[in-house]
């Protein structure tokens, strides 16, 4: 299951605006289908997260992989390996919809960034403070290749969200954080790295978390650490008097095991998109149910039929 059981990373939950755009999970307005005809994008994936990673002389821990019909780009772990995904019509529409190369390379440079300091085994999700520091990496790097500030912010200024939410900043935080990115490196033309680099993010060792994790010590009032304030939060209790083991998942092809105690709320997050997937034991194998953020449910069972089941708990 992507690390993202949860939460985030990246650029990622689909929610409509104004002109029917969506947003992806990292606060990004989806751009509309190509307006320049005669607008050819020299985006090149590989190449160019390659050239990132010289730029900074960091050793590329992740892999990469195209799904065209997703409309995003996200970070995450699949079955204990990094990766970002990337809509490759997602980039060509946003290059056109800004005239310039350098948008799809700062989203791309916003993913690293989400791995470089190691974002994705968190079990957090997605926070502001984490995307204003993928935000300033991609300053960092889009600097070190060459791009001009106007470039830098480009795809920010075109498609960021102008309101913060509780996972997300706002625009205008988003902006200064690229911008104070990209300063760093034309003040200190001598350093190859961001500054304040976590520590070395750690190899795939299978101890990596992919699945959701309770929420952090609670601060009250605080909706990023307070499941209490924040009603985005999953609830999921189970009616039995042991612990018994589910399987959720963020794609609703790889799940990985949860526990459920009797008597305790698991409550957790998606890591990247706004929803999942848990699934039971049924009489014929598995029955697979969507959960959503903001919504709340309670896993039964049914004494007539001998199988759980799934009810929404209502508010």
């Amino acid at each position: 299951m992507r690390t993202k059981l949860l939460l985030l990373f990246c650029l990622l939950c689909s929610s409509v605006v104004s002109h029917a755009q969506k947003v992806t999970g990292c606060g990004f307005k989806v751009p509309p289908r190509s307006l320049r005809s005669n607008f050819s994008s020299v985006y090149e994936a590989k190449d160019i997260l390659n050239n990132m990673l010289l730029a900074i002389s960091w050793k590329e821990n992740f892999n990469i992989r195209e799904q065209n019909g997703i409309q995003n780009a996200y970070a995450t772990i699949i079955n204990r390996a990094r990766w970002i995904v990337y809509d490759n019509d997602f980039l060509e529409n946003l290059d056109s919809y800004t005239a310039t190369k350098w948008a799809s390379i700062s989203v791309l440079a916003h993913e690293v960034g989400h791995h470089y300091y190691n974002h994705v085994v968190s079990s957090s999700g997605s926070t502001p403070p984490k995307e204003i520091e993928a935000d300033a990496f991609s300053g960092y790097v889009l600097a070190k290749l060459g791009a001009t500030l106007q470039e830098s912010i480009a795809a920010m200024q075109a498609i960021a969200s102008d309101k913060a939410s509780s996972s997300h900043p706002g625009k205008n935080d988003r902006v200064n954080a690229i911008t104070r990115g990209w300063n760093e490196v034309k003040g200190n033309q001598g350093n190859t790295t961001p500054s304040n680099p976590r520590p070395t993010i750690p190899e795939n060792t299978g101890n990596v978390p992919t699945i959701p994790s309770p929420p952090p010590a609670p601060v009250p009032g605080n909706t990023q650490t307070d499941p209490n304030a924040d009603p985005s939060w999953i609830w999921l209790t189970i009616q039995s008097n042991k612990t018994e083991t589910v399987l959720l998942s963020d794609d609703g092809r790889n799940f990985q095991q949860a526990e459920i105690k009797a008597g305790q709320p698991f409550v957790f997050k998606f890591e990247i998109y706004n929803y999942g997937w848990l699934r039971l034991k049924y009489f014929n194998g598995y029955r697979t149910y969507k959960l959503m953020h903001g919504k709340d449910y309670s896993i039964l069972w049914n004494r007539r039929r001998g199988n759980w089941t799934l009810v929404e708990v209502g508010e």
